[in-house]
């Protein structure tokens, strides 16, 4: 897949594992490399049905506020981080829009 990032600061976290922006999720060693094999993932699928196959990343498409876009969380269900994307089937491009980790009220 085509992966194009909205948010350049994840870009580079995902690409150096460090970023400014993203300073505390830098120094979550395990995280960080989390994050990158979900998006190895995603780059390396040819569509995103191949990416719902890998239940561990537990895809799905949202709703209400995020309604349109889609999500994957690099921890499966023992975290709340999650990649927040838009996918356009023509393209068969997945845009990557934020890391979320206030998913199920945790407000941090």
């Amino acid at each position: 897949m085509i992966i194009t990032f909205e948010d350049k600061d994840l870009e580079e976290l995902i690409i150096t594992g460090k970023n400014r922006k993203y300073k505390d999720i830098a120094k979550d060693f395990l995280l960080v490399k989390k994050i990158v094999k979900t998006y190895e993932i995603l780059k390396h699928s040819e569509n995103i049905k191949q990416v719902a196959q890998h239940s561990f990343l537990h895809y799905e498409k949202l709703r209400y506020g995020y309604s349109g876009k889609s999500s994957v969380r690099p921890f499966g269900s023992k975290r709340v981080e999650r990649l927040i994307f838009e996918e356009k089937e023509n393209k068969i491009e997945i845009t990557i829009l934020e890391l979320d980790n206030t998913h199920y009220g945790n407000k941090k």
